[in-house]
């Protein structure tokens, strides 16, 4: 089709700068929490505040661009991403940042649906599998660039640095856009805005967020908050299951295939989105590797995605999406597992690649058939909605996982922790000081190299507990595909 490469590539930078900073900031946590002396819930709430609003907004992202005008918002989109992100390197606090970190996600959320869409709106459904894999493939290897850079600016210069890689790209994007992508937009979409599902969206993912995560300070009156934001999810569907404009159509769950991709989107990211939060922290804290090493580390991750995305785009309209979901979801749990395996030390080619290696495979096979099923599953003039639908499922299955998985860490860590420490009759001023430090997890101080060793292995005994869950979830994501897609047409 004409412009095809062209609106891939927009398409791709605009995406590629979403899916940059997640990496990014995921190796910059050790340096931002060091810097900054923040808790590892503070660290939290940099990842939390920019999922919050992209979680919540998504849906009205895509909303916004099938009524108005998909290159128009995803313009939009870009603009603030890039404002924000100047913002978040020139933050002074860790308050400054997590609030530009949360306008972050604003932009985000109007630019990813929107990429998705203009794709799916621009290329005939014979080849859109392929030009969803080439989108796929391409936005991985621009992430893959991210963690490197990302952790050579953060050892090198600061971590201030790895918000103002964004803005070059940004740049870009606006200018390709604008010269080669054409207009699109839905029709026959009633125009009035579900403000009301957005604001409860928001209100109720966020209590419940700031109940997982502030539970161990806070106790009772965070569990209460928690609560409150469930009763904000049940009135969420209560008003879309009731409004004559939803920002969420309920008819689109009726396709077996859309409602059981997004369940399956829905386990499959939450294990990815809580394992890679404590990835480069087990990394540097605990495994003393640099940030510039760090970064690396996930390099064949990313890379084997992008080489086979392409491939496994083309598979769907071979084998329909539930063999390969299925295939690829054992393959991830399998990743994980290796992953838990390794202690403290020893080289990365025996402890990290070999889990790289197996979970970039499962993700690759997963990742271009589940986007492809999802957009398959609608009809075109809801594109924008359905692509909305799934990105806010994914984004929302990481921000709750990074939520639950540092309440299981902190959890286990602290009593960990507490029966090693207990071996060591330590006085009772040491035992108050570890406890005052121990929000900090690994990040914690201390002049004894008895307690730094024990601080450590609570450490990696608690993500081993994470990357159990990330098993467990990842293989309810092969159960999903398995018995709720639909088995492949016959030729």
């Amino acid at each position: 089709m004409k412009n095809g490469g062209w609106i891939l590539a927009a398409t791709i930078l605009g995406s590629s700068l979403a899916f940059i900073d997640g990496t990014v900031v995921n190796v910059a946590l050790p340096a931002l929490q060091t810097a900054l002396q923040a808790t590892v819930s503070d660290v939290q709430w940099v990842v939390e505040s920019y999922a919050l609003l992209l979680a919540s907004l998504l849906l009205v992202g895509g909303s916004l661009g099938d009524l108005y005008g998909r290159r128009k918002i995803f313009l939009c989109g870009v603009v603030v991403f890039a404002l924000a992100s100047a913002g978040c390197g020139l933050s002074p606090s860790i308050d400054w940042l997590i609030f530009a970190r949360a306008i972050q996600g604003v932009g985000a959320a109007l630019l990813i649906p929107g990429s998705l869409a203009l794709i799916s709106a621009s290329f005939p459904v014979e080849v859109r599998g392929r030009a969803i894999g080439t989108w796929s493939g391409f936005t991985a290897i621009m992430a893959a660039i991210g963690p490197v850079l990302g952790g050579w600016l953060v050892q090198h210069a600061s971590w201030q640095w790895v918000f103002f890689i964004n803005l070059p790209i940004a740049v870009l994007t606006v200018m390709l856009t604008v010269w080669k992508v054409p207009e699109s937009r839905g029709t026959e979409i009633n125009r009035a805005l579900d403000w009301p599902g957005a604001l409860l969206a928001t209100v109720g993912l966020g209590a419940v967020t700031f109940g997982l995560i502030e539970a161990p300070r806070r106790g009772v009156p965070a569990a209460g908050i928690g609560v409150v934001g469930l009763c904000a999810l049940a009135g969420f569907l209560a008003v879309e299951s009731r409004s004559a404009s939803p920002m969420v159509s309920l008819k689109l769950f009726r396709s077996r295939n859309f409602s059981g991709a997004n369940v399956l989107t829905l386990f499959l990211y939450a294990a990815l989105s809580g394992v890679l939060f404590f990835f480069p922290l087990n990394l540097i804290q605990v495994q003393h590797y640099t940030p510039t090493q760090a970064g690396a580390a996930l390099l064949p991750f990313i890379l084997i995605v992008f080489v086979l995305s392409r491939w496994s785009g083309g598979l769907v309209a071979h084998y329909g999406g539930r063999t390969p979901l299925t295939i690829g979801s054992v393959i991830v749990a399998a990743g994980y597992f290796v992953l838990m395996l390794p202690g403290i030390g020893g080289g990365y080619w025996k402890t990290v690649f070999p889990g790289m290696v197996l979970l970039g495979v499962g993700m690759a096979v997963c990742v271009a058939p589940l986007t492809t099923t999802v957009m398959d599953a609608v009809d075109q003039r809801q594109a924008g909605v359905a692509s909305g639908v799934n990105n806010a499922v994914s984004r929302m299955a990481g921000l709750l996982a990074v939520a639950l998985f540092g309440l299981v860490m902190y959890g286990v860590f602290s009593r960990t922790l507490d029966r090693r420490l207990a071996r060591l009759q330590l006085s009772s001023a040491e035992i108050r000081t570890v406890d005052e430090q121990k929000p900090k997890l690994a990040a914690m101080e201390s002049s004894d190299p008895r307690v730094m060793a024990e601080v450590g292995e609570s450490f990696l005994f608690g993500y081993r507990s994470i990357l159990w869950l990330a098993v467990v979830l990842s293989l309810g994501s092969a159960v999903t595909a398995r018995l709720w897609l639909d088995p492949p047409k016959e030729n």
